[in-house]
């Protein structure tokens, strides 16, 4: 028994000499400690877990070299090369934060998202189609948006003080020109294409990404939906016209057809209307959208769309008898695009696609007739590359080629420009940490017809609050050359400038979203010219200008039960010298004060979704030539409230009646007045207003599908 007690004694006092303490404190970056870490052995189920404090014990009685890891959520893992040999450790270790797409900060100065694919966004798709006061057109929600103005007289997208052309669109990442109908002076327009087609978009203010180039103030990109979820057909029966779309669609691959017809003349001879129409607006559109999965990750698209349209409306004049001067348009348009993305090996991903657009405008004025045609041809080709969670390089190179012509053909005259533009762009993103993330920008470009190549920097700073809001900081310089009605009477003109400083605060939480951002933009450059359009003479490059003030927009999705509304409030200080006039003026198409509430309320006994919406501002500036100065005058504030109803008494039929303006007030957008003084020395004019008091949209939308539950909001 004495052997066996001094061989038991014998045996333990080697364990006790064998066994290995480690010890130490676990910390992150900015020296907090950390609790919770799990710290074990690998390959050994030997392990503990932090203190409150972050301290830790490992005891072990293992020998050999081992590797000690470090994991916690939040935190990239920590590996260490042990050697066991019965001695105490200590290792106080510091853990760098792990960049997710959940947690961490992202750029948001300038930025406003609409999708499903991200937490933080402002707008989903389905809110863009269902904002009453939008009656169906994209740009018609964005207008009731932060940091843009609501120019009823010509519906197209002016942001902070920046006239519509200084807005680019977008489809899958390639250009668009031409993106709005063609239409008479002071008859809105309206985008041409279906909101169905778009999963998301991104709504860039200013300060946006070295990708987009050849815009001043806005970048507007349209994501196009991905393989559908079923097959189905669509009919759509309005009170302007109908359409019908057929999808059919596998696993892998898609193809959606449609065909649209309107005329307003059955309408409007319904409805009083304020202009005087000889044939009232008509068209047809027709398009292929063809989807397929390539790969394990990666997705091809292409998309064709076309159509023709025509109007004829009679224009008075402020000093003449009679119905004024007759102008006849007639419109065709093709836009063409394929598109890519691919993920690759080694955090390598690649995308880009070429696009195709052509416009043709045929033009009859009194006894002339003019043909305006613009081509554009744009190809693109990005790859990106993550070096690590927190690294990654964005490059691509961009080509464009541009003709546009015009021809008297009463005359038998033309004219005609080309010019080819090369882009390269490349951009990085750099995180800190979760809460601090830093991007910065290069492009560059190249035009062969003014013979300019230019340098653009661009950088973004944003950092994330304890509380999940953010603030980010935005500046860069942007380039865009003139419109090609000017280069091609002076081909020789160079870039337009601007240079922008964006401030924001974004936080979306618990179904709430605030986003306050305070902007300065300067001009350079800009061009100044006398005469009209077909008749411009002296075009220069001596304009420059100024834009600053602030945007607010909160929405909620939770205050009220089944509603959801959004408020915005935007102030524009904007002043340029520019076109025909020859000191700094506030420009008729920036309102100082803009202000929108947009509210949806949906009640499920009735099956039915309420909206409404309200735009005011303070008023448009016109020039008056009976008092002194320019842009001497304003008009009374501009004001719309419009409402909707949604109705779904089957799964797969919706009734959607929507009414503008339904209290009827009459907005005046400016003033047009004669050439020549009267006998009494006065320049008579006449108000320039709304094509009617209301409009008025009654649509039905019949889905047909194998299972009867499929409507057109599947996709969005």
């Amino acid at each position: 028994m004495k052997i066996l007690a001094i061989f038991f004694l014998f045996i333990q006092s080697q364990l006790l000499l064998a066994q290995t303490n480690i010890q130490g404190v676990v910390k992150g970056q900015s020296g907090e400690t950390i609790p919770g870490v799990n710290i074990f052995l690998k390959g050994t189920y030997e392990g503990v877990s932090s203190e409150i404090d972050g301290s830790y014990k490992l005891e072990t009685t293992l020998t050999g070299e081992y590797i000690l890891v470090f994991q916690a959520m939040g935190y990239n893992s920590l590996e260490k090369e042990i050697s066991l040999q019965g001695e105490s450790l200590v290792l106080e270790v510091t853990l760098r934060e792990a960049i997710n797409e959940m947690t961490a900060v992202t750029i948001s100065a300038g930025a406003m998202e609409a999708s499903d694919e991200k937490k933080a966004v402002v707008l989903k798709p389905i809110d863009i189609v269902t904002v009453p006061s939008a009656m169906g057109d994209i740009i018609g929600a964005f207008q009731t948006l932060p940091g843009t103005a609501n120019v009823g007289n010509d519906g197209r997208l002016f942001v902070r003080g920046g006239d519509a052309s200084e807005t680019a669109i977008f489809i899958d990442g390639m250009k668009v020109a031409n993106a709005f109908g063609t239409t008479a002076s002071n008859v809105p327009t309206r985008t041409r294409f279906n909101p169905n087609l778009f999963k998301g978009s991104f709504f860039s203010t200013g300060g946006y990404s070295a990708e987009y180039g050849q815009t001043l103030s806005s970048a507007l990109a349209l994501n196009t939906v991905d393989i559908p979820l079923r097959n189905q057909g669509d009919l759509s029966i309005m009170s302007v016209g109908g359409g019908f779309a057929q999808t059919l669609t596998s696993e892998k691959n898609s193809i959606t057809a449609s065909a649209n017809y309107f005329d307003l003349s059955p309408y409007q001879g319904l409805i009083r209307q304020n202009f005087d129409w000889e044939r009232a607006p008509f068209g047809w559109d027709a398009e292929i959208a063809a989807k397929q999965k390539w790969g394990k990750s990666g997705m091809i698209k292409a998309y064709v769309h076309t159509e023709s349209s025509g109007m004829k409306i009679w224009t008075k004049q402020p000093d003449s008898e009679g119905r004024g001067q007759l102008v006849d348009i007639n419109n065709k348009y093709t836009f063409a695009q394929s598109s890519f993305k691919q993920i690759g090996k080694n955090d390598w991903s690649y995308y880009g696609g070429f696009s195709y657009s052509n416009n043709i405008d045929d033009f009859k004025i009194a006894a002339d007739e003019i043909r305006n045609q613009n081509k554009l041809f744009h190809g693109k080709m990005a790859a990106v590359k993550s070096f690590s969670d927190k690294f990654s390089i964005k490059t691509g190179l961009e080509s464009y080629f541009i003709r546009y012509s015009e021809q008297l053909i009463s005359q038998d005259l033309k004219r005609e420009i080309v010019d080819n533009q090369y882009n390269l762009f490349t951009e990085a993103d750099y995180y800190l940490s979760n809460k601090l993330v830093f991007r910065g920008g290069l492009r560059s470009g190249h035009s062969s017809l003014a013979n300019q190549t230019w340098l653009d920097p661009r950088f973004s700073l944003a950092y994330k609050f304890e509380n999940e809001g953010q603030v980010s900081l935005a500046a860069g310089t942007f380039n865009q050359m003139p419109l090609e009605e000017l280069r091609i009477i002076n081909p020789t003109l160079q870039n337009t400038k601007a240079e922008h400083l964006i401030l924001n605060y974004f936080i979306n939480k618990n179904g709430r979203t605030i986003r306050a951002e305070a902007f300065y933009k300067g001009y350079n450059n800009l061009i100044t010219f006398e005469g009209q359009r077909f008749n411009y003479q002296k075009i220069e490059q001596t304009g420059e200008g100024f834009a600053q003030g602030f945007d607010i927009f909160y929405r909620d999705q939770k205050s009220i039960k089944n509603t959801d509304f959004w408020i915005t409030y935007s102030f524009v200080d904007s002043k340029r010298q520019f076109a025909r006039f020859t000191e700094m003026v506030q420009p008729s198409f920036a309102p100082r004060q803009n202000a929108s509430v947009v509210v949806k309320h949906f009640v499920g006994k009735l099956k039915s979704q309420f909206g409404t919406s309200f735009s005011i501002n303070d008023g448009y500036t016109y020039h008056n030539p009976n008092l002194p100065g320019q842009m001497n005058s304003k008009t009374r504030s501009f004001q719309d409230m419009s409402v909707s109803w949604s109705y779904l008494p089957k799964p797969n039929l919706i009734i959607h009646l929507a009414c503008s303006n339904i209290l009827g007030r009459e907005n005046v957008f400016g003033y047009q007045f004669s050439e020549q003084a009267n006998d009494n020395g006065i320049y008579e004019g006449r108000p320039i207003g709304m094509q009617a008091p209301r409009f008025l949209f009654l649509g039905i939308f019949i889905t047909l599908s194998k299972d009867k539950t499929a409507n057109q909001l599947n996709n969005l």
